[in-house]
């Protein structure tokens, strides 16, 4: 059971209410805090002071007072107007995790929401009901506002919903369930959408999918170290602790691990005095990669304990203050980071693909083809690595270096963090089936050495990556060894201590 506070939710948490279906629950004096700064929301009502959001417009509206009998309806209005996004669905994870992430900020106690909106956002959560969602139309400020609005949507009974492996009428769903769908009060509507949880919660899934591409990029490349009979001395120890990079002497320490026994990596002037960079430099380069995660996952796990709705309240009603808490240019900043941090795990693996099959780098067979000349092996393998990792240069360029302003100029600045978080996953796609490609490449060029030389590590890892692929014996379709490789890195347990096989997640 994880409880949420709005103060306390680690990634660690989030991973098992995502991936293990573990239930939520509120902690009681977080409810309490709500429930205060709902008092102070209706204080405001019933005293007809005028605050923003509670009894004004929107945005460039919010001079425009709004009427005591109508507050109920400018929030019904503003869910139905700002639900226009549009594109493919986020993933269902994602839309998990946008529950998540959204009642656990309204349990901050910051935001002037009845209890009874927390207590509906957790039932769904909990009944595993996920609202549909469209991934395009956020620019990350004002909040996740048409993304958010879709969330807000299935909590009405209205839109459309994920429940069972099927997609569904939101109202049919809460049936099943028996939850009953709320009215939404004053405040409570921009209380909702006025957040970064859309950006936060693809941008969670994407880290927790990076993280573990990034050690499974170091095991693929010391398979590779053995295929290409690599020199062990660069990472000695002695040269990652003279740079003083963690992260890089982590990298160095794993990969002497993996290969400590093997009989297939070399020793500095046995075959060659240096390696190419891309065998050489895996320590500094995934190293630096993982600096640039560590810093994703500080911002993340700030991001998903903040307050980021607009106006705040404070002292239980004593200052209600407009800010722009919603504005997403921290996410947005440590997404495009991530962009960059995940596509150069694929850059230097394409390289590292490029010297298993090009016979003019190497003695293995030319392509790795069975049958040089009759069959092709490898060769087009290689083409589809440099291709993506071609797109990924496309999709790393900054998403957060623009801005477009809205609401009349009123949003006259907006971070595109959304934007980020949705590139940012895409690329960590293409990076997967680039290292898929390695691992295939790199498990035929062990099998040329000899697997019975291989390091302990590498040789359990090599026997359970033969199971998802086959030895290349003759040409066939390789496309489909890919994509499998490329699902059995996505969901295999790490880090990689059997050859267990973790079953798909419902949700991916």
């Amino acid at each position: 059971m994880v409880v949420l506070t709005g103060h306390t939710l680690t990634l660690e948490e989030v991973k098992r209410v995502l991936y293990q279906d573990e239930l939520v629950i509120a902690a009681k004096d977080s409810m309490e805090a709500v429930e205060r700064s709902r008092k102070a929301v209706e204080d405001i009502v019933a005293n007809k002071k005028v605050v923003y959001g509670i009894n004004t417009g929107f945005g460039k509206f919010s001079d425009v007072l709004i009427e005591a009998d109508d507050v109920e309806e400018l929030q019904w209005n503003l869910i139905q107007s700002h639900a226009c996004g549009v594109g493919e669905p986020f993933p269902e994870i994602v839309s998990r995790a946008m529950l998540l992430l959204r009642a656990n900020a309204l349990l901050k106690g910051y935001s002037g929401v009845r209890p009874v909106v927390v207590e509906r956002l957790i039932d769904l959560l909990n009944a595993k009901i996920h609202p549909v969602i469209p991934q395009q139309g956020s620019l990350g400020a004002s909040g996740d506002l048409a993304p958010l609005s879709h969330l807000v949507l299935a909590l009405l009974g209205e839109g459309d919903v994920f429940y069972r492996g099927q997609r569904m009428p939101a109202m049919e769903a809460l049936t099943k369930e028996g939850i009953a769908p709320i009215v939404l009060k004053a405040k409570e509507g921009l209380a909702l959408i006025n957040g970064t949880q859309a950006m936060t919660a693809m941008g969670v899934v994407g880290y927790l999918e990076a993280e573990q591409l990034a050690y499974e990029s170091e095991m693929i490349a010391a398979l590779t170290m053995e295929g290409l009979r690599g020199i062990i001395d660069a990472f000695d120890e002695r040269i990652h602790l003279a740079r003083g990079y963690k992260q890089q002497m982590d990298v160095a320490e794993r990969i002497r691990h993996y290969l400590a026994d093997s009989e297939l990596t070399t020793k500095q002037g046995e075959l060659r005095v240096q390696d190419a960079y891309s065998l050489r430099c895996i320590p500094q380069v995934h190293g630096a990669s993982w600096q640039a995660l560590d810093y994703v996952k500080e911002k993340l796990e700030i991001e998903m304990n903040a307050a980021t709705d607009n106006p705040l309240i404070f002292d239980d009603g004593a200052a209600v203050i407009s800010g722009g808490n919603f504005h997403g240019q921290p996410i947005a900043l440590a997404m495009d980071f991530m962009k960059i941090a995940i596509a150069e795990l694929a850059n230097i693996s394409e390289r590292r693909i490029e010297r298993l099959v090009n016979p003019q780098l190497s003695d293995l067979p030319p392509f790795l083809s069975p049958a040089p000349g009759l069959q092709s092996g490898a060769m087009i393998m290689q083409y589809a690595a440099a291709s993506l990792v071609s797109e990924n240069k496309t999709l790393a360029h900054p998403a957060s270096v623009d801005s477009i302003p809205s609401s009349a100029n009123q949003e006259d600045h907006v971070s595109m963090g959304t934007i980020a978080s949705r590139h940012a996953y895409a690329i960590l796609q293409n990076a997967r089936r680039v290292l898929a490609i390695e691992l295939i490449c790199a498990l035929q060029a062990v099998e040329y050495r000899g697997v019975e030389k291989m390091a302990s590590q590498t040789r359990t890892f090599y026997e359970a990556a033969r199971q998802i692929v086959p030895s290349i014996t003759k040409d066939r379709v390789f496309s489909k060894d890919i994509e499998a490789a490329a699902q059995w890195l996505k969901h295999i347990d790490w880090p990689f201590c059997s050859n267990k096989i973790t079953s798909v997640n419902q949700y991916q």
